[in-house]
């Protein structure tokens, strides 16, 4: 499902305009990166809860030529289903 398809389904779904849909859309993906950049979790009660987490300096291997090398710190978002989202699913 794209960003398209969401607008789109809730365009049917509520009858407002499909500019005005397009725009709440728009602005609930700003809210989630926004509040994801400062680091926070968003919780979707019966859908999920994203995380931010924080990795820390590890070490690697290039696969190709087995030299050894330092993954840099990161930053990256996870997502954990809830428990009601898993059971809709099986």
């Amino acid at each position: 499902m794209t960003k398209a398809d969401i607008v789109k389904a809730i365009n049917e779904n509520v009858g407002l305009p499909k500019n005005e849909t397009e725009d709440i859309v728009e602005i609930i993906i700003s809210l989630m990166k926004d509040t994801l950049s400062e680091g926070e979790d968003i919780k979707i009660p019966h859908f999920g809860t994203f995380h931010v987490r924080k990795k820390r300096l590890r070490k690697g291997r290039n696969p190709q030529t087995g030299v050894d090398l330092d993954i840099t710190p990161r930053t990256v978002v996870t997502f954990h289903p809830s428990n009601s989202l898993k059971q809709s699913i099986e």
